[in-house]
């Protein structure tokens, strides 16, 4: 069975999708890790009974240090695939240079990489938004798209489409988890 670590820094609304519909099934999460001490995805993987490690950022002085201990803790739980859901951190040239990772971006790349996506994806000129799932690299949501799953924008509300594009999401990223490990799609 193929393995994944998973990377989140907040509600772990992903990493509860996961383990709820690919965990033991399709694949393993071998582990979790969090950047943010205080987020709700931890919960998630206590109750999962995952691999945990919360690795604080603010305890280091640079993004080169606390990639460092990112990359030691992959390292050790080996997987196939690492996955960043929610996990809100440039990772440098530390990380992207050892560790084969895909990453979840609410917009259709390359339009607003970044923050605030949803919302600058809703007042766009663009029929249509969505999200991307892609390869990291060190530049910001910058790596090779591996897919992505659209939707009209017409007649909706901005909840309306913030819901959707949180629905379509957890979608995209089982769908890419499945097409970089090899696993079949429905």
């Amino acid at each position: 069975m193929k393995k994944i670590a998973i990377l989140f820094s907040g509600t772990g609304s992903n990493l509860e999708y996961i383990l709820e519909n690919m965990h033991k099934k399709e694949l393993e999460v071998v582990l979790a890790i969090t950047n943010n001490p205080k987020a709700g995805g931890i919960e998630i993987a206590k109750k999962h009974k995952i691999n945990l490690e919360i690795i604080p950022q603010k305890k280091f002085k640079t993004k080169e240090e606390f990639d460092e201990v990112l990359v030691e803790k992959i390292s050790q739980a080996n997987p196939d695939l690492v996955v960043l859901a929610g996990f809100m951190r440039i990772l440098t040239p530390v990380f992207t240079s050892k560790i084969k990772a895909i990453n979840l971006h609410p917009s259709l790349l390359p339009r607003h990489k970044g923050l605030n996506a949803i919302k600058r994806s809703f007042e766009d000129e663009f029929e249509e938004g969505g999200v991307s799932v892609h390869w990291v690299n060190e530049e910001l949501d910058g790596g090779e798209i591996i897919l992505q799953e659209k939707i009209k924008k017409k007649d909706l509300s901005f909840q309306e489409y913030y819901k959707k594009i949180r629905t379509i999401e957890k979608e995209a990223l089982s769908k890419a988890i499945k097409k970089v490990l090899g696993l079949k799609n429905p």
